[in-house]
């Protein structure tokens, strides 16, 4: 029995390698953001800075990992088998949980997962142990004030950290402005001196508290100097930062390395006991039912984790290692960082989130008062406000979402703020104040414009939303899972400890094909910061021609696909059409609002001039895509329900047509491939010649219909419907190409056609 709960012991450090891998990712958010943000280097340089202080902040740990030993339940009335089901079922839950997170690029609290996780199964474990005859309550088997202050700390995280970045950073732009760089000859020395003094502060109080050399005597002598150390640190890095500015290096970026450092530290220091806390306990509870239970795993009762237990130093340099491997190679990192920077971007940008109705009627009571405050305020003092605020002399590295001003006081605030929590006996989260400041700092900014601001409010909230439904979702999934393990044993902690591992597996296949399909945002990076207004059309160009060939080739074989699924009463394949329809639709309009921002950078006559071709495009290829979906669905219900096929004397003729549609979509990409527009009216003619085959085609079956057999309407009558939505969509394509030939010259004049001609 013993060897088995040892191979359970070891597999929970297999599953904290895991967790740390995708800990890490979602984590990396905090100090990466504002670093990656602003440009203050290369994302080599910042992976690098972020990685030395995971390192020493994880080895120099002092490794208490009381929360996951006796912070959530009493281990006195808890057996060893009882908290090897606990522990393994955090583990499990909390993987996939935060996996899921990374994959959806959603940045959340690994404290709050770890904590409700703990509480989900121990309340299980402990209402199993009532319903066996204990005489305890759930008061003597769970410690309830820690999930409590969690709850809390969301709260006032939420709340402080908006306030308070959004106050900051207004000030900052009111000293500073958008055009930073004639406002530092003299002040930057002062900024840098209280921005450094403010992330000391911050490593000393959070970063280095629990390391391994802050002895209690270190600390007490710490918290009596803490002024002197303050002003001392407040004298001598104002004027290294003003040395520094003389010597032409540019202090904005120190100061936001430092803050990614100590961040970075902090996070390492601080949260690692959210990642091996659990395999390390489990490894204590294993070594004392070893020296002390008597092979008694379900009597044995666990007191022995009541005590402080420091973790060998081999262990915190092991996951310190891990934790620097992860960052420096999961693509998820990035995943998460482009949620925050994207919902806090200066430029314009695709929007990752929708509309709401709750951000809808926000906006519009702000814009309300905004307009109100407009009216009462002076003009001379609107107009200095204005010149404060003019966001066109923004300063910003090519391919930056803000400028340094933001990424520092992004950094620098996060850090004071979760210093004084720690201070003031506050559950400060590290992430929730970290994103909340990052948020309020871009509303201050105005990166949150009339065309943003519903979709970016949007944004925010389905973070907050996402970090109360981390909670819901490990609380009731770790109660799932450890009631499935202690009555199952260990059979089905292996089997769900193996499905953990294969899912994330799983996931991340899936996850690096969909960045495969997801490509092109470097060229839509390229065309919103070029500032050549010639080059800026070309580009524009070949994104749209990029985008639109890819559509025209999935509508090709989705074509191809559904008549042939209809004729071979193929349902499956309908239905997968189905899907494959609806996220097209997504990615058309997420390229359509790309697009967009990508025309306002364009020259103001230039944009006059193709503004009507480019949406006549993008009508076409949605109303192409509307014909597509149509067919599909007739085909699909008429095949579910398992009607009639379409007899073998209209397949011939429909083949036919199948066929010079195929051949029109073909010769429809040789020429977007190829760029040349000669060849447009000629495929323009035999679109027409196309409708009319199928227009006679149509009248023959009109005919039919009344003489044939009644019995095989309802075959016809869909058929019928596929011959319509295909003119419509040849008659699209027709549109499309004139649309395209104008957009790539001005020149292109339609020539009369040959049969039927259509404007």
């Amino acid at each position: 029995m013993e060897i088995l709960f040892l191979c359970v012991v070891i597999f929970l450090f297999v599953l904290a390698v895991f967790d740390l891998s995708v800990g890490v990712s979602n984590d990396a958010v905090n100090f990466l953001n504002s670093a990656i943000g602003s440009k203050a280097a290369s994302f080599k340089r910042i992976l690098i800075v972020a990685s030395i202080g995971v390192f020493i902040g994880a080895s120099l740990s002092n490794g208490m990992m009381d929360i996951a030993r006796h912070g959530i339940f009493r281990p006195e009335h808890f057996s060893f088998y009882d908290l090897i089901c606990i522990f393994m079922a955090v583990m499990v839950t909390d993987i996939i949980l935060l996996d899921i997170f990374n994959t959806l690029g959603m940045p959340t609290s690994t404290t709050v997962s770890m904590v409700f996780e703990l509480l989900g199964a121990t309340f299980v474990v402990a209402l199993i142990k009532m319903a066996g005859g204990i005489d305890l309550g759930l008061n003597d088997l769970i410690n309830t004030e820690k999930a409590l202050s969690v709850i809390f700390g969301i709260f006032l995280s939420v709340a402080v950290a908006f306030f308070f970045g959004t106050l900051v950073q207004f000030l900052s732009r009111m000293i500073f402005s958008f055009n930073y760089r004639s406002q530092l000859k003299w002040k930057i020395g002062i900024f840098g001196g209280i921005c450094a003094t403010a992330i000391i502060y911050f490593m000393l109080l959070k970063g280095a508290k629990d390391m391994a050399f802050m002895t209690p005597d270190v600390k007490e002598w710490i918290r009596h100097n803490t002024g002197l150390i303050l002003i001392c640190s407040l004298g001598f890095f104002t004027v290294l930062m003003q040395l520094l500015h003389v010597l032409k290096v540019n202090v904005l970026k120190v100061i936001v390395l430092m803050g990614t450092f100590s961040l970075a530290m902090a996070f390492a220091g601080n949260d690692l006991v959210n990642f091996i806390g659990v395999p390390l306990s489990g490894l204590s509870s294993y070594q004392d039912y070893v020296a002390n239970g008597g092979g008694d795993s379900h009597g044995f009762l666990m007191g022995s984790l009541n005590g402080p237990a420091d973790t060998p130093v081999y262990f915190l340099i092991g996951a310190g290692l891990i934790m620097v491997i992860s960052l420096a190679t999961s693509r998820k990192t990035r995943n998460v960082a482009k949620t925050e920077i994207g919902l806090g971007s200066q430029q314009g940008g695709e929007e990752m989130f929708g509309s709401s109705r709750i951000a809808r009627s926000l906006v519009r009571r702000v814009l309300s008062i905004i307009a109100w405050v407009e009216r009462v305020t002076p003009p001379r003092v609107r107009r200095w406000f204005g010149r404060r605020f003019n966001v066109d002399e923004t300063i910003m590295d090519s391919g930056a979402a803000f400028d340094l001003i933001r990424g520092s006081v992004n950094l620098v605030l996060a850090g004071t703020l979760i210093a004084l929590g720690t201070s003031l006996k506050l559950p400060l989260s590290t992430t929730f104040v970290t994103f909340m400041v990052a948020m309020g700092t871009s509303l201050a900014d105005r990166a949150w414009g009339r065309e943003s601001a519903v979709f970016r409010i949007t944004g925010v909230i389905s973070v907050i939303g996402g970090w109360f439904l981390t909670a819901g979702v490990a609380f009731v999934g770790a109660g799932i899972i450890v009631a499935a393990m202690h009555y199952g044993g260990h059979y089905v902690m292996f089997a769900l400890a193996a499905l953990t591992i294969f899912l994330i597996i799983r996931s991340n296949r899936r996850f690096k094909l969909k960045r495969v399909e997801d490509n092109g945002d470097a060229l839509f990076q390229t065309i919103l910061s070029t500032d050549d207004k010639a080059e800026t059309w070309n580009l524009f160009l070949m994104y749209i021609t990029e985008q639109q060939q890819k559509f025209m080739s999935f509508a090709s074989e989705s074509y191809e696909r559904i008549t042939s699924a209809f004729i071979g009463e193929r349902a499956g394949v309908l239905g997968k059409s189905e899907n494959l329809l609806l996220r097209q639709k997504d990615i058309l309009k997420s390229a359509r609002r790309k697009e967009t921002l990508c025309l306002r950078q364009l020259s103001h006559e230039t944009a006059i001039e193709k503004n009507a071709w480019f949406y006549l495009s993008n009508n076409c290829c949605m109303g192409i895509l509307y014909n597509l979906r149509r067919i599909n669905e007739v085909c699909r219900e008429h095949v579910d329900n398992n009607f009639c096929p379409l007899p073998s004397g209209y397949v011939a003729d429909f083949e036919m047509i199948r066929g010079r549609v195929g051949t029109l979509f073909a010769d429809v990409l040789a020429v977007m491939s190829s760029g040349m527009t000669d060849t447009i009216p000629a495929l323009r003619r035999r679109c027409d010649e196309t409708k009319d085959v199928i227009s006679a085609t149509y009248h023959r079956l009109q005919k039919q219909i009344h003489e044939g057999d009644p019995a095989a309407m309802t075959v016809i009558y869909v058929y019928v419907n596929v011959l319509q939505e295909t003119q419509e969509m040849v008659s699209g394509i027709r549109k499309y190409l004139r649309a395209y030939a104008k957009l790539c010259d001005s020149g292109y004049s339609s020539r009369p056609t040959a049969v039927n001609p259509v404007s």
